[in-house]
């Protein structure tokens, strides 16, 4: 289909075939209706400031149906906001209609069903979901270009949009006849991927459907289960754990000034658990140390961990104060099966009175560590999120008269 516009003559056309009852120029930008197979004028379009992204004629493919854009439409809402609206038709004569605005596409197709929408519903169920109003306002064309199968005028066309992203339906009312659309958010890698490989413009803000980075709901579903699972693994690997009792020994200070105690040989069997290590000692005002080493006979390595036990305590200002502890707990992670000795070395705070180090070594020791350590983590990345998506929906809703938020 090819039409030549009688005012600048320029050439628009379209491989498909549809009954044309009006025609917009996109070069001079005049609107035409047909009357006896001839291009009759109708007005001219002043507003220039938004021009089509994509062209008539253009085609792209959607979810493997190939689509040509026979015409385009810029509406306009509150005189200062614009979107541009793509009608696509299939060789089936299957329509779509893809939205941009600020950089956010939605693609729509016309759906039977009707709605009441004079009393401002707050919300509105389509196929058992329910919508949130977000737009209940009056829109007019301000650019028709390509071809139409209906009269364009410039009256006003009463709009009612109720979302649930990715999702939207579109209401429109004109000349007491009603069009119900159903979309969902088109990402600008879809539009590129459909149509053309050309920059598009960045996005501006939170679009009215546009998803959050993730679905904070199936999220917290999914860490939950992780959680479970975590938590049933560790308790099934601490059922079938063996501890394995190294060391229990009391070090008196005064013989290990300068040296170091060297333990047994011992052999651990299994698969690789942490060795835990406990010490105490009756610190008071003080500080004590315990330097362990943990030495593969088989290959000379060496793995160290190092602790210090401190206790303070006093008076001052009228009130009691301590802090510290007379014990502690560490662990070397990951020990391996092999053979192995420890090597100690206990050390005091000079003029401290306390005598003895206590020191208890244990493997395999029952912990349910890196379950709490995934528990908060994930928890912490849940909080992070929800306050996220939640400053995401605040920011979504700006431009809306109906915001849950106010």
């Amino acid at each position: 289909m090819h039409i030549n516009c009688i005012k600048c003559g320029t050439s628009t056309s379209i491989e498909n075939t549809i009954e044309i009852r009006t025609f917009g120029c996109l070069e001079c930008k005049s609107l035409f209706y047909f009357k006896n197979n001839e291009l009759i004028p109708k007005e001219k379009y002043n507003y220039t400031s938004i021009v089509p992204l994509l062209k008539i004629g253009q085609k792209g493919t959607i979810e493997d149906v190939e689509y040509e854009i026979i015409a385009i439409i810029i509406k306009r809402v509150y005189q200062t906001f614009y979107w541009r609206e793509y009608t696509l038709k299939a060789k089936d004569d299957t329509y779509r209609y893809l939205s941009e605005s600020d950089g956010h596409w939605i693609l729509l197709e016309e759906v039977p069903d009707e709605y009441d929408i004079s009393r401002k519903f707050q919300v509105l169920t389509h196929n058992s979901i329910t919508y949130n109003l977000y737009e209940y306002t009056d829109a007019i064309i301000v650019g028709a270009y390509g071809f139409f199968d209906d009269a364009i005028s410039k009256s006003t066309i009463q709009m009612a949009e109720y979302i649930k992203p990715p999702f939207i339906v579109s209401i429109e009312e004109f000349n007491n006849k009603q069009t119900t659309y159903f979309g969902r958010h088109f990402s600008k890698a879809e539009v590129k991927k459909a149509f053309t490989d050309q920059d598009l413009p960045l996005k501006s803000g939170v679009g009215a459907v546009q998803p959050f980075l993730f679905n904070f709901s199936n999220t917290a579903i999914v860490f939950c289960c992780v959680a479970i699972l975590i938590l049933i693994t560790q308790i099934f690997v601490n059922q079938n754990r063996t501890e394995t009792h190294i060391l229990s020994k009391n070090f008196a200070f005064s013989d290990y000034v300068g040296k170091d105690y060297v333990s047994e040989s011992f052999t651990l069997e299994g698969g690789s658990a942490p060795m835990t290590i406990s010490i105490h000692s009756d610190v008071n005002n003080s500080w004590a140390n315990a330097q362990v080493a943990l030495v593969n006979e088989k290959t000379n390595e060496e793995e160290y961990a190092n602790k210090d036990l401190e206790y303070y305590h006093g008076y001052e200002g009228g009130e009691s104060w301590s802090e510290g502890s007379q014990g502690e707990k560490f662990n070397i992670c990951g020990v391996a099966e092999g053979k192995y000795h420890l090597v100690i070395t206990p050390q005091k705070q000079p003029d401290s009175s306390n005598e003895v180090l206590s020191v208890n070594v244990v493997w395999k020791e029952p912990s349910l560590w890196n379950f709490f350590i995934s528990a908060l983590a994930m928890g912490i990345t849940l909080l992070i999120l929800f306050f996220a998506n939640k400053n995401f929906e605040q920011r979504r809703w700006e431009s809306s008269d109906y915001s849950p938020f106010e």
